[in-house]
């Protein structure tokens, strides 16, 4: 089997250690026998939705998201919809999760219009939430990571939460939700990176990128001691500063 990856916006949108998703995804696959190919998208190049199954769009700051998401409007974001609803898999963090909502709304500027991918929209809020992070889901259990945002994420009905936080602020710091699903399009504002130190979701993301051209895949068992002990450090140290 062949896995293909692709970057979005690399050099824009790639702040917190965010490519540690794109290595743990490879190296997973990679130590299975499959073989992965990494690919980057930047402004003014064009995306290959037959080709891809695997998605990442990170975070990045404001100068860099105006100019992303002016690259976006138009084919790029008619292609990325096209291509959740054919099953490719999209993990979005931070900017990245805003832009593929309705909008982004920052103080004093002008709204940055997003792909509406997932109906929900965000505005610039007065506090910055930072700090460690515990998201209950309701398909992979719990997640870890930190996250560093002041933008308020509210979702519509036409997307789920990712989970629920018991330790941080998530969305929004009002209604308990972190992060927002669309069928195989998942967004949150959990960095650290967040697939490392996940690897029971990590694998989740990468059967379902795979069934896109292959089908229904079993995943050889690996030996994530390291990756656990990671996971639970990051959990005790979440409840230690809650």
């Amino acid at each position: 089997m062949d896995l293909h990856i692709n970057f979005l916006y690399p050099d824009l949108m790639n702040i917190y250690g965010d490519r540690g998703n794109i290595i743990a995804m490879q190296r997973r696959a990679e130590w299975r026998g499959i073989t992965v190919y990494v690919h980057t998208t930047s402004p003014g190049e064009p995306l290959d939705i037959t080709r891809d199954d695997f998605y990442f769009f990170g975070g990045g700051q404001d100068r860099q998201q105006i100019r992303v998401a002016h690259d976006l409007q138009g084919t790029k974001a008619a292609q990325l919809r096209e291509a959740v609803e054919a099953g490719a898999v999209v993990l979005s963090i931070c900017g990245g999760y805003e832009l593929l909502q309705h909008y982004y709304r920052p103080h004093g500027g002008a709204e940055l219009p997003g792909i509406g991918l997932f109906d929900a929209y965000s505005v610039a809020g007065d506090t910055r939430f930072i700090g460690n992070v515990v998201v209950n889901t309701d398909f992979v259990g719990q997640l870890v990571g930190f996250e560093n945002h002041s933008g308020l994420t509210f979702l519509n009905p036409g997307c789920r939460p990712l989970g629920r936080s018991l330790v941080g602020y998530g969305n929004n710091g009002r209604d308990g939700q972190e992060g927002a699903i669309y069928k195989t399009a998942y967004g949150c504002w959990v960095h650290g990176s967040l697939l490392p130190k996940n690897p029971h979701f990590t694998d989740y993301l990468l059967r379902q990128a795979l069934h896109r051209r292959h089908g229904d895949v079993d995943l050889a068992p690996l030996d994530s001691a390291l990756e656990d002990a990671a996971h639970a450090t990051a959990f005790r140290r979440a409840h230690a500063t809650r």
